[in-house]
């Protein structure tokens, strides 16, 4: 089995990434301890994806290391929270903080219907080996920002519903049925058949 290890801390989309990876045969390791906080600081999905990657490969023991940038783009907010997502609602914003923002930002707005409430979630994924090699993809969903939580899930979960999912946000669908259609699971079976051509 092939194995990468993973460049993100969190613990949440490093057990979504594993499954993902797992029915390609491929193993995602856990980012090594040692390696510290990235700043991402870069101007786009891709350079802060890049940044991560090259972070981890420091420690990652000869292994190629993947990374992977996801941003919110919500039209009324022009584009906001964008690459700034996870830390929408402030520096240590926690998921509940950056929803409550954002739902407020939308009412600011006056952004009350779904064709109002219009967004995407896009994922850049890279993977970086050793020798400098690189590859990157993309994944993206479309939906739109509910007026109100609904189902347990982490991230803006509650909030976001895919226009594939019969009506359900993304913390109401089963992580297999998420997994079909969402920016991520997209982006990472993109990795996977980039992966398919690679020799490590």
């Amino acid at each position: 089995m092939r194995a990468l290890v993973a460049a993100t801390a969190n613990p949440d989309k490093l057990v979504e990434l594993q499954a993902l990876l797992a029915v390609a045969g491929i193993e995602l390791l856990a980012r090594p301890a040692s390696v510290p906080d990235v700043v991402e600081d870069g101007d786009s999905l891709l350079a802060n994806a890049r940044l991560k990657a090259v972070a981890v490969l420091a420690a990652a023991r000869g292994h190629a290391a993947v990374a992977e940038d996801t941003g919110l783009e919500v039209d009324a907010l022009d584009g906001a929270p964008g690459i700034h997502a996870a830390r929408y609602g402030g520096p240590d914003a926690s998921y509940g903080d950056n929803v409550d923002k954002l739902l407020a930002e939308l009412l600011r707005v006056g952004a009350t219907t779904p064709a109002q409430r219009r967004a995407r979630f896009r994922t850049v994924a890279v993977v970086r080996w050793p020798d400098g090699r690189e590859a990157a993809v993309e994944g993206v969903v479309e939906g739109h920002i509910t007026t109100a939580r609904r189902g347990e899930g982490w991230g803006y979960d509650p909030v976001f519903e895919p226009d594939e999912a019969n009506g359900r946000t993304f913390a109401e669908l089963v992580p297999g049925e998420k997994d079909a259609i969402s920016h991520r699971g997209r982006a990472m079976r993109a990795l996977c058949d980039r992966l398919a051509g690679e020799t490590d």
